[in-house]
């Protein structure tokens, strides 16, 4: 079965596109990578995208016009991913744009994504899966993280408790220990507070390889007002998002320390949060392996200070050496949640989202008929038998 898998993060800077083969061979799904690309949003989408976030007022004329923008983009990528797996895919699976995540008292109460799924049908002509965190959610759970389900069957915990870290608008991670139920949660901000001051500060979407960050010193005073955060110390399962890490709670750390901090500084200061906050969680999980992906690892020096909190306890390494490339690692997960819902298997995991029960994910908008056996034409009348 081939399978296209699209995936746009919360740092919202553009859409990854994957096509993937998967067959079975007993308990065993082999996943073949048939090619990956990343699509870079605009600077105007991305301006749209910022300006209806949390906590900005927005009206629902908005919502509509950018659902059916990003339609668009995800229908153009749909077509990349049917470029690359040579023609012909069974499946795309577009889990959109997450504008909000709807958390209270630490439970999940509902999701939104947008990405106009009909226009994306309608561009590759076969169904499209969309809107895969809500029955998660439906059941009780947190409706992320989602891939666990991957990381799960990648990972060998057999040798000891591993990590698979994701550096991407917030970091998540995933342990995977012998005899110990499947662990996955949000951490904290990874980028999300990093982007928010380069754009601020430096007019720039992102501090490119860090090189701003590496040029200051840590602020101690700040650092400390943020790493006493109350969401570091919640019991997972728990997530988070741009709803809670955006550039006004950034504003208001500064704001509160009643003293300017120079740019490079700042930026050195998230990064340190950021490796801080991930380092704890490893470290509390006893893990001896942390394996990472997404856009934070193209950033060397959060790299670097990761690595070197953890030297003397678990190895840092990229999942481009177990064949996934980093960049697209959530992309092909997405394409294997697909995989699982087409055949009616659950692909959230309960230890991981809290949920009551597994859920088989996301909505299917078809491109052309449902079921076979279809009437020779449409019909031209109702009658009613009783």
């Amino acid at each position: 079965m081939k399978i296209v898998g699209l995936m746009s993060g919360t740092s919202y800077d553009g859409v990854d596109v994957v096509a993937a083969e998967f067959v079975t061979e007993g308990d065993t799904l082999w996943l073949r990578p048939l090619g990956h690309r990343g699509l870079d949003y605009d600077e105007e989408l991305r301006a749209e995208i910022a300006a209806l976030l949390p906590p900005a007022a927005t009206t629902i004329e908005a919502v509509c016009r950018l659902d059916n923008r990003l339609g668009e983009v995800f229908a153009d990528a749909a077509a990349v991913g049917l470029e690359l797996a040579g023609g012909r895919v069974d499946a795309v699976i577009s889990p959109g744009q997450t504008v909000f995540h709807w958390v209270a008292d630490g439970m999940a109460l509902g999701t939104l994504q947008l990405g106009a799924v009909a226009r994306v049908a309608a561009r590759v002509g076969v169904p499209v899966l969309s809107d895969l965190r809500s029955a998660d959610i439906a059941v009780g759970g947190q409706g992320a993280p989602l891939v666990p389900a991957f990381d799960a069957l990648l990972l060998d915990g057999a040798a000891g408790p591993r990590a698979a870290l994701n550096l991407g608008g917030i970091a998540n991670l995933t342990v995977v220990a012998p005899g110990a139920p499947i662990l996955g949660y949000d951490v904290g901000p990874a980028n999300a507070l990093l982007d928010a001051a380069a754009r601020r500060f430096i007019d720039q979407p992102c501090d490119l390889d860090g090189a701003r960050a590496a040029a200051g010193r840590v602020h101690p005073g700040l650092l400390a007002a943020l790493l006493a955060e109350p969401y570091y110390v919640a019991a997972p399962p728990k997530s988070t998002g741009k709803e809670l890490f955006h550039a006004g709670y950034l504003d208001r750390h500064l704001a509160a320390l009643g003293e300017p901090v120079p740019v490079d500084d700042l930026l050195a200061t998230l990064t340190e949060l950021t490796a801080r906050v991930v380092a704890a969680e490893c470290d509390r999980h006893g893990v001896v392996e942390v394996i990472a992906a997404g856009g934070g690892v193209r950033n060397p020096t959060l790299l670097g200070r990761l690595a070197a909190l953890g030297a003397d306890r678990w190895r840092l390494r990229g999942t481009d050496e177990l064949g996934v490339p980093a960049q697209a690692k959530e992309a092909y997960a997405f394409a294997l949640l697909g995989w699982l819902s087409w055949h009616g298997l659950p692909g959230s995991i309960p230890s991981v989202t809290g949920a009551a029960r597994g859920a088989v994910l996301g909505s299917w908008t078809p491109a052309g008929p449902a079921y076979s056996g279809t009437p020779a034409g449409p019909p031209r009348r109702l009658r009613i038998r009783l």
